[in-house]
């Protein structure tokens, strides 16, 4: 998740703090797994807590074999992503698509792959791989009778040229039709990641209470919709966007959103809880321009005392290792 650059209705539910359990579906919600600490419950453990906590979809940012096994039969649905250092040999070689076809998804048939991304805020240069990546895995899966899992990209904000207001969401770069239009075809959504914690902290004028889904004095009118959080405005410019590459028809899912609870500016306990409560709350509503459950992925499930990049990097998630106790209380029993 390069972030300074910027689930489905069978999604079930999680209560975080000191509350047992309520396995209560909530629609639309899953919860991103990422793995870079070193402080982390084995592999199995983490799966086990996702059953015991009710939590019914994952996402995983590269084939893990231990995470694989430990999933295989407990009807979550997982996000699996290549790994973006996979792409370019996935691109340039059906073979390769085969392979990783084989190893990842056919090896363990108990296991429910929803999606596959084909890179994760995928930039530069290595953005010419995604759509033969994408293609190539589509071919693969094809063969292998697996035409379920459905093959996209998680991609981060910046891929729009504008975003403010939403009616004005454009894509910056080609590669982006391209990959609307494979979408298209096979009925697979684009995956996206939209965090207005980084949206605020690049733009100081942003009313917190706006990116939080708090009363604000802030409202946008676009277009005969109103917006009244920041979340459902940067979403559905991506809407707009697809919608004008003739993608109308793709939904969009949230492969990635959170706040952080320590290490920047307005990162703190206080407003992370306040985020990702009022997400949950929020998501099966859907936004202005798509009502609806809209398949969210909060981010993440524990804290990651390896990542990369400013402090706040490693204060994402909803739980510490190796513990498994809670940043904060959350219900998601909404």
């Amino acid at each position: 998740m390069a972030r300074q650059n910027a689930a489905s209705a069978l999604a079930a539910a999680l209560v975080v703090g000191v509350f047992a359990p309520i396995l209560t579906v909530v629609q639309s919600i899953g919860v991103c797994n990422g793995m870079l600490g070193d402080n982390l419950p084995s592999r199995a453990d983490v799966v086990q807590f996702y059953q015991s906590q009710g939590i019914g979809a994952m996402r995983i940012y590269a084939p893990d074999p231990e995470t694989l096994r430990a999933l295989d039969g407990t009807g979550i649905d997982l996000i699996m992503d290549v790994g973006n250092g996979d792409l370019a040999a996935l691109a340039s070689d059906p073979a390769a698509a085969a392979g990783w076809v084989r190893d990842n998804v056919l090896a363990y048939p108990g296991v429910r792959v929803k999606y596959v991304a084909a890179g994760n805020e995928v930039d530069g240069g290595d953005t010419q791989n995604i759509l033969s990546a994408m293609k190539n895995l589509n071919d693969a899966l094809a063969a292998a009778g697996r035409g379920d899992v459905k093959v996209s990209t998680a991609v981060k904000m910046s891929v729009l040229a504008s975003s403010s207001p939403p009616s004005d969401g454009t894509f910056k770069d080609a590669y982006m039709t391209d990959v609307a239009q494979l979408l298209k075809t096979t009925g697979a959504p684009l995956l996206a990641n939209v965090y207005p914690y980084f949206a605020k902290k690049g733009d100081p004028t942003i009313d917190l209470s706006y990116a939080l889904f708090q009363q604000s004095a802030t409202t946008v009118s676009d277009n005969g919709l109103t917006y009244i959080n920041l979340f459902d405005a940067m979403v559905d410019a991506m809407h707009t966007a697809m919608e004008k590459v003739g993608a109308a028809g793709v939904p969009i899912v949230v492969s990635e959103s959170g706040w952080p609870s320590a290490g920047g500016v307005e990162a703190s306990v206080g407003n992370a809880q306040a985020y990702n409560q009022n997400l949950i709350n929020h998501v099966g509503n859907g936004t202005p321009k798509r009502p609806g459950p809209l398949e969210t992925y909060i981010f993440a499930m524990f804290n990651e005392n390896q990542k990369d990049g400013d402090e706040t990097e490693k204060n994402f998630g909803l739980f510490n290792g190796p513990d498994k106790s809670p940043v904060y209380p959350l219900s998601f029993n909404n």
